[in-house]
């Protein structure tokens, strides 16, 4: 059997590849194509990724399909607007809330596992990139090294254990290239 070939970041959407928006200091996805607003600092890093062969893999959680405050439509919508602007393969979702009881929502790592499969990645050689603490199990239990970018989100968990700890995605992505380096 061959062994994979590929290295891959996975990136979370919501606060990593665009902003989130903030209500009483707690991150929400945007609800409309109104309130995206793609993360300042996210085109030029991901170029420097792809430029070192990574493959650029979009993962998100969006339990407000599910919940019925939301769309699948906007959901799609919004992952074609960022896909349009940005350097990504693709965007893997999850439309399950935490009663599902599935394999793909984050902390679970299933869609990291899912597009691995699809993509032929070594895991043990790719990165996960997040905002939130679900980012972060879900990339270290799919077997990556883990990047947490830290917005300050009031009631996230302050024990999260990722291999890097980081305030932008440019931050996360020098870190990348120099572990990729090594």
């Amino acid at each position: 059997m061959r062994g994979r070939q590929h290295r891959a970041v996975f990136l979370d959407r919501d606060g990593v590849l665009n902003q989130a928006v903030i209500k009483d200091g707690k991150p929400y996805p945007p609800s409309s194509l109104a309130e995206l607003e793609l993360t300042p600092d996210a085109r030029g890093p991901l170029e420097t990724l792809k430029a070192a062969g990574f493959l650029l893999i979009g993962i998100t959680n969006q339990p407000d399909v599910a919940r019925g405050t939301m769309s699948r439509e906007v959901v799609e919508a919004i992952n074609a607007r960022i896909l349009a602007a940005l350097p990504l393969q693709e965007i893997l979702v999850c439309y399950h809330d935490d009663g599902d009881h599935c394999d793909c929502r984050k902390p679970a790592p299933g869609l990291l596992l899912r597009a691995a499969a699809q993509n032929d990645v070594d895991l043990s050689r790719s990165y996960m990139v997040g905002d939130r603490w679900r980012d972060v199990d879900a990339g270290r239990r799919a077997g990556c090294r883990t990047i947490f970018v830290d917005r300050g989100y009031l009631g996230e968990p302050l024990d999260t254990s990722p291999d890097w700890r980081v305030h932008s995605l440019r931050e996360a992505v020098e870190w990348i290239v120099e572990q990729s380096a090594v």
